[in-house]
C-alpha cells in the first residue's frame, strides 16, 4: 500500500510540476510580451525588432550578429561623416591618425609586380636588419610574393605584425642572382604627417610647409619644421593644406594658436547634447611674428579648414588657393561597451570659426553619394579654372575685424584665388603619364645610381648630384624605346615638368623622401609661385602691428 501511495504522490508531483511549469512558461511568455509591447509603446522599436526577430526567427541568429547589421545602416542615414568600426577594421581605420604601428619600417613600391624597397626608416627595424633601398622582397615567410600578382593591401598585411614577432624575408639585391635571407623583428614604426619642409628655392626667407593630415603627433612634428626653418632664417611661412583632409581638433587648434595673439579665438563648437565650447590663444604661440600665408584646395577638409578660417577670420595672414571642402561638422569616436573592439564615429557638435561661420556645405541624410559628388559638380561649373562661377548667398556673409567679407556655408573661399594649372600637360606628357613612364624612369635611374643615392643626405647634396647629369634627353630616349614620341613644341613645353619630376622621383628613393619630391615640384607649382609672390609683396603681413 506505502508503494502505492508513493506512486500516486510521486505522479501527482510530476503533474504539478508540469502545470506549474506551463503556467511559469506562459507568465514568462506574458512578460516577454509587455517588455516588447513597453519597448514600442517607449519608442524602442528597435530593441523590439532585435528581440522578436532573436526569438522568433526561423533558424538560430544572435542579437551581436543582428546589431552588426543593423547599426552600420543607422548611421549611414544621418550625416555623411558619421560611420560605424566594425573590430576588423578598427585598427586600419585608426592607424593613419596614431603615432605608431608596428611593422618592419621600409616604403615600396610594386612597379614590375614585385617589392622594391623605395626607402628604409632610419634606425628602423629593417635598417637594424641590413636592408637598404633597391633591395627587393622575394618571399616572405617561404611563400613567393614576386611574380605572382599580389594584391598589395595582401603584402602590406604580410610585413606587418605585432612588435616582438619576426618575418624571414628572401632578398635579392643585384647584381647578386641568389636570394639573401634576413629576419626582421618587427617594432613600433612612426606615423608622420610631414610631408616636406624646406627654404624656398630662390626666397630663403620663406619657408616650407607641408602636411598630409592632422595626426597625433602632427603638432610636434610641425613645431619642429618651423623651428629649424626659422634658424635657417626663414621669416615667412607657407603651410600647404592642400589634400590634408583633417584629423585630431586638437591638432588644429594647437598649431593655429601657434600663430595668434592672446585672446583671439581659434574655433568654437556647439551640438544639441555639446555645450558651446571657445578656444582661445593663450598668447604664448611662437610664431605670432611671422608672415604666413595658408593654401588650400578643394580637397582640404575638417581640421585644415580650422586652421585656415582661425587665420582668415583673424585678419593674420593670407588664404591662397581654391575653395575647401566644406567639413564643419566635429566626431567623436565611441567604443562598444560590450568590448569586442568595434566603435562608432559619431557626428555630436558642428565647428564655427572665429567670426561664427559655419563652412559645412549642405547635405541630405542618408545621402552620401550626392554629398561628395558636390565636388564634382564644382568641375562641371568650371569653378576650377574660374572664382566668377561660385555663387554664395548674402545670408552666408560674414565680417572679420578688419573688414574684410568672408562667406559661410560650404568650405573657405581664398583671398587669393589660383586656378587649376595645366601648364605643360601636352598629349605627350599624358602619354607618359599613363603609361607612368617618368616615374619608371626615375627607379630604373635610381638602380643606376644606387651607390651615390643612398649616400645623399641633404638637399644640397641631391643639386650636386643632378648638375652633372643629362636626364631629360635621356628619359625622352627611353620613352621613345617605349612607344612615346613627342613633337618639338610639346617637348619644350612639358620639359620643365617633366624634369622637375623626374628629379623628384628620384629624390624620394633618398633620406629625404618627400621633402625632396615637394623642393623640386615647388617651381612649377602655380599656386605656390603665386604664394611666394603675395609673401615678397608683404600681404602675409597682416595683424602683426
Amino acid at each position: 500500500m506505502s508503494r502505492y501511495k508513493t506512486a500516486v504522490r510521486f505522479s501527482l508531483f510530476i503533474v504539478v510540476s508540469l502545470l506549474m511549469g506551463a503556467f511559469l512558461g506562459i507568465l514568462l511568455e506574458r512578460a516577454a510580451l509587455r517588455n516588447a509591447y513597453e519597448h514600442v509603446r517607449s519608442g524602442d522599436k528597435l530593441s523590439w525588432a532585435l528581440s522578436e526577430i532573436e526569438r522568433r526567427y526561423v533558424d538560430p541568429i544572435s542579437r551581436d550578429s543582428l546589431a552588426e547589421l543593423a547599426v552600420p545602416v543607422l548611421l549611414e542615414e544621418l550625416d555623411p561623416h558619421s560611420v560605424y568600426i566594425p573590430a576588423s577594421e578598427f585598427a586600419a581605420t585608426n592607424e593613419p591618425l596614431a603615432g605608431t604601428f608596428d611593422g618592419i619600417g621600409v616604403m615600396f613600391n610594386m612597379l614590375t609586380d614585385t617589392v622594391q624597397i623605395t626607402n628604409v626608416i632610419s634606425g628602423g627595424p629593417s635598417a637594424v636588419a641590413g636592408i637598404v633601398a633597391g633591395d627587393r622582397i622575394i618571399t616572405v615567410n617561404d611563400s613567393l610574393i614576386a611574380g605572382v600578382k599580389m594584391d598589395q593591401d595582401k603584402v602590406v598585411g604580410m610585413l606587418r605584425g605585432k612588435r616582438g614577432t619576426t618575418v624571414r624575408l628572401g632578398i635579392l639585391r643585384e647584381p647578386a642572382e641568389e636570394l639573401l635571407p634576413i629576419t626582421v623583428t618587427r617594432g613600433a614604426i612612426p606615423v608622420k604627417s610631414l610631408e616636406a619642409a624646406f627654404l624656398v628655392p630662390g626666397a630663403p626667407e620663406i619657408g616650407y610647409v607641408r602636411f598630409g593630415r592632422f595626426a597625433a603627433t602632427t603638432y610636434n612634428e610641425v613645431m619642429a619644421a618651423l623651428s629649424k626653418l626659422r634658424e635657417q632664417g626663414a621669416r615667412k611661412v607657407i603651410l600647404d593644406l592642400r589634400g590634408n583632409g583633417g584629423g585630431y581638433l586638437d591638432q588644429a587648434i594647437f598649431i593655429a594658436n601657434e600663430f595668434l595673439a592672446q585672446g583671439r579665438k581659434i574655433v568654437y563648437t556647439e551640438g544639441a547634447a555639446s555645450p558651446r565650447s571657445d578656444q582661445n590663444a593663450d598668447g604664448r604661440g611662437r610664431f605670432q611674428d611671422v608672415e604666413l600665408a595658408v593654401v588650400i584646395d578643394e580637397n582640404s577638409a575638417s581640421a585644415s579648414e580650422i586652421v585656415a578660417g582661425a587665420i582668415q577670420d583673424n585678419d593674420r595672414g593670407l588664404i591662397v588657393g581654391r575653395r575647401s571642402f566644406g567639413k564643419g561638422l566635429v566626431q567623436e569616436q565611441i567604443a562598444y561597451p560590450g568590448g569586442d573592439g568595434s566603435a562608432m564615429r559619431l557626428t555630436v557638435a558642428r565647428y564655427y570659426t572665429p567670426v561664427g561661420r559655419s563652412i559645412q556645405k549642405p547635405y541630405t541624410l542618408g545621402d552620401d553619394q550626392e554629398y561628395y559628388n558636390e565636388l564634382i559638380r564644382r568641375q562641371e561649373h568650371d569653378e576650377f579654372f574660374s572664382a566668377d562661377s561660385i555663387r554664395l548667398p548674402d545670408s552666408l556673409r560674414f565680417t572679420t575685424p578688419g573688414g574684410k567679407t568672408v562667406y559661410g556655408g560650404g568650405g573657405i573661399m581664398p583671398d587669393v584665388f589660383v586656378p587649376a594649372d595645366t601648364t605643360g600637360l601636352t598629349p605627350y606628357f599624358l602619354k607618359l603619364f599613363q603609361k607612368n613612364l617618368i616615374f619608371r624612369y626615375a627607379q630604373r635611374t635610381t638602380d643606376r645610381y644606387r651607390k651615390e643615392i643612398n649616400a645623399i643626405g641633404s638637399l644640397s647634396d641631391l643639386d650636386r648630384f643632378f648638375s652633372d647629369k643629362n636626364l631629360f634627353y635621356d628619359f625622352v630616349a627611353y620613352a621613345d624605346r617605349e612607344g612615346v614620341h613627342p613633337t618639338e613644341t610639346e617637348m619644350t613645353l612639358s620639359k620643365p615638368l617633366i624634369e622637375a619630376q623626374i628629379r623628384g622621383y628620384i629624390g624620394r628613393n633618398t633620406s629625404l623622401d618627400e621633402t625632396a619630391f615637394y623642393y623640386y615640384i615647388f617651381p612649377q607649382d602655380e599656386t605656390l609661385q603665386r604664394t611666394v609672390r603675395a609673401l615678397r609683396a608683404g600681404d602675409g603681413n597682416r595683424d602683426m602691428k
